[in-house]
C-alpha cells in the first residue's frame, strides 16, 4: 500500500451497515416532518386560498392588537379613488366556512360582484387557524361577548383600520354574518354600537345565547339577554337597526332563535329609550307575504319601526330554506339560490340606515 492509500481517513472504511443506522434519525424525522408541513399548507390553502384567487379589487391585510392578530380581505370597487368616502360592509364567515379561502364567505355571498356595480367596500375577516375545529367563531363563549378583547375587539379594529387605510365613510360600517359569524355580528351591534351602523343576522342568535336551554327555551326570556346586550353598550348606546334572515326548515339554528333574536334586539331598543321594557318606543309591525314562485321560495318579511317609519329591526322568514346564505349567485356549501337575495338586502339596508 502506498504511503498517500495507508494515510486516508479511516472514516471511509466503516462499515455499510453503520451508516445505514446513522441515517435512520433523519429518515424518521422527515417521515414526521412530511405530513405536518402538507397538512400546514393544506390549512393554510383552506383558510386563506391561493394568490390567483384574488379578483381585481382585492387587497390582503393582517390586523394586529394588544387581543392578537388576525387576517383579512378587502375588495375595493373601480369607484374607489382613495377620496371619496364609500360605505363599508364587513360580512362574517360561519362554521366549516373561511373568509376568502375555499368556501368562502367571498364566494357564498357574490359581495364583490355587488360592490362593483353600487360602489362600496367589502371586508371579508377570517378565523385565526386551530381556534375551533371547524373554523367557528366563539360566539357563544362568554369571554369572547365584551368590548375591548378578544373577536369582538379584533373585529371591531379590523372595521376601523380599514375606514383609516382607506379613507371609508365611518357612519356607514355595517356587519353581516352567517351562523357562528351571525352570533358575532350581533355582539358586535352590542358591544361596538359606536362602530357598526346596521347589523344582518342570517341563521344566527341573540347576545348570550349559551345561556338559553334549547330544550327549555322560555326559561331564560329574551329580555333577560336583551339587558345583557344593553348593558354592554354603556354611553355608546344607541339604536341600531338589524335584519334578521331565517330558513323555516333550518336544523341547526331552529326558526325559534331567529324569532327569539327579533324580540331580543326590539327589547334591546326598549331599554335604550329610557332604561325600562314598556314598549315606549311605540313601535310599528307590519308583516308582507311574498308567495313561492317556480324555484324561487315564498317568504314572510316583517318590519318593526317606530312611529316616524326608521327601521329596529327586520325579519325574513323563509319557507323550505335550511341553514344557508341565500342568493341567486351563491357559490359555496351553505348557499340555496331558491331563497331571496341576502346580499342585495343586506346592501338595500344598509345605505339606507347611516349611523347617526
Amino acid at each position: 500500500m502506498s504511503q498517500v492509500a495507508a494515510n486516508q481517513p479511516q472514516a471511509y472504511s466503516q462499515p455499510t451497515h453503520d451508516r445505514r443506522r446513522r441515517r435512520w434519525p433523519w429518515i424518521a424525522a422527515g417521515i414526521f416532518v412530511a405530513p405536518v408541513v402538507a397538512v400546514g399548507i393544506a390549512t393554510a390553502v383552506f383558510q386563506f386560498g391561493l394568490p390567483w384567487w384574488m379578483q381585481e379589487g382585492d387587497h390582503n391585510h393582517v390586523y394586529e392588537s394588544e387581543a392578537g392578530s388576525m387576517r383579512y380581505q378587502v375588495h375595493l370597487p373601480p369607484q374607489y379613488d382613495g377620496t371619496t368616502q364609500l360605505p363599508v360592509i364587513m360580512t362574517i364567515h360561519g362554521c366549516g366556512m373561511t373568509g376568502y379561502g375555499l368556501n368562502s364567505m367571498k364566494a357564498t355571498t357574490q359581495f364583490n360582484s355587488l360592490a362593483d356595480r353600487e360602489g362600496f367596500i367589502v371586508v371579508y375577516p377570517t378565523q385565526r387557524m386551530f381556534r375551533s375545529l371547524v373554523n367557528c367563531w366563539n360566539s357563544a363563549d362568554p369571554r369572547e361577548q365584551h368590548r375591548y378583547s378578544g373577536e369582538p375587539a379584533l373585529l371591531a379594529g379590523i372595521a376601523r383600520q380599514v375606514v383609516e387605510t382607506y379613507n371609508a365613510d365611518p357612519a356607514q360600517v355595517h356587519v353581516a354574518g352567517a351562523s357562528s359569524g351571525a352570533g358575532a355580528a350581533v355582539i358586535l351591534g352590542a358591544t361596538y354600537p359606536d362602530v357598526f351602523a346596521t347589523v344582518t343576522s342570517a341563521a344566527g342568535g341573540e347576545y348570550g345565547l349559551n345561556q338559553v336551554n334549547p330544550n327549555d327555551p322560555d326559561s331564560t326570556p329574551s329580555d333577560y339577554t336583551a339587558r345583557q346586550a344593553w348593558a354592554q353598550m354603556g354611553d355608546r348606546e344607541r339604536q341600531v337597526p338589524m335584519i334578521v334572515i331565517q330558513g323555516e326548515e333550518d336544523t341547526v339554528v331552529p326558526p325559534i332563535v331567529g324569532i327569539r333574536l327579533v324580540s331580543h334586539w326590539t327589547a334591546v331598543g326598549d331599554f335604550i329609550d329610557d332604561g325600562l321594557l314598556n314598549d315606549s318606543l311605540n313601535l310599528v309591525e307590519e308583516t308582507t307575504t311574498v308567495p313561492s314562485v317556480e324555484g324561487r321560495y315564498g317568504y314572510t318579511h316583517t318590519t318593526i319601526t317606530t312611529p316616524n317609519g326608521t327601521s329596529l329591526v327586520e325579519l325574513y322568514l323563509v319557507r323550505n330554506m335550511g341553514h344557508v346564505w341565500p342568493g341567486p349567485a351563491g357559490d359555496g356549501l351553505f348557499t340555496d339560490h331558491a331563497g331571496p337575495d341576502a346580499s342585495a338586502i343586506v346592501w338595500d339596508f344598509a345605505r339606507n340606515h347611516p349611523k347617526s
